[in-house]
């Protein structure tokens, strides 16, 4: 990933788009090489896609909204990734995931505002002793209940504000 940009680069578009004979037929591959590039499918790309391919700008954002892996809007800078596996289930995973989104006042799939955190729910994260657990770019954290669910993201927002 590329990053965020402000001012889309429609030629890195144009570019990916180019290098598949069928973009219709391979239309899943175009859109992970665009979401690879611009970390999320930004509207102004997804019209130029259209406009270039004739492929329907509804049928492009149905196919990106359809399939988890796709992105619509931007990724905050801190990705919070709440377990909901088996042990994490029982042992409370609903009620971590339900803290983050009151807590950051988002449902999961969307940023915040500020575009600090994203958030959404996984199968597992393959760490089950710790259960219930959250990652937030790439760290663990374990054992969780509400308070500390809260302190965590609180820490973080205010290392931000420092």
């Amino acid at each position: 990933m590329k990053g965020n940009m402000s001012s889309h680069d429609l030629g890195a578009a144009d570019a990916i788009v180019k290098k598949y004979d069928n973009p219709r037929e391979t239309l899943i591959a175009v859109l992970q090489d665009l979401q690879e590039e611009y970390g999320y499918l930004p509207r102004e790309v997804l019209e130029r896609v259209s406009e270039s391919t004739g492929i329907a700008l509804s049928h492009l954002t149905g196919v990106a909204s359809f399939y988890a892996q796709f992105r619509l809007n931007p990724p905050g800078k801190y990705k919070i990734m709440v377990c909901l596996g088996t042990a994490c289930h029982v042992n409370g995973g609903e009620r971590v995931a339900d803290t983050v989104a009151r807590h950051l006042g988002i449902a999961e799939g969307e940023t915040t505002q500020d575009g600090l955190f994203s958030f959404e729910t996984v199968a597992c994260l393959g760490c089950c002793s710790l259960s219930p657990v959250m990652m937030i770019n790439g760290q663990v954290y374990g054992k969780l209940n509400a308070d500390k669910v809260k302190k965590i993201l609180d820490d973080i927002r205010g290392s931000e504000n420092a």
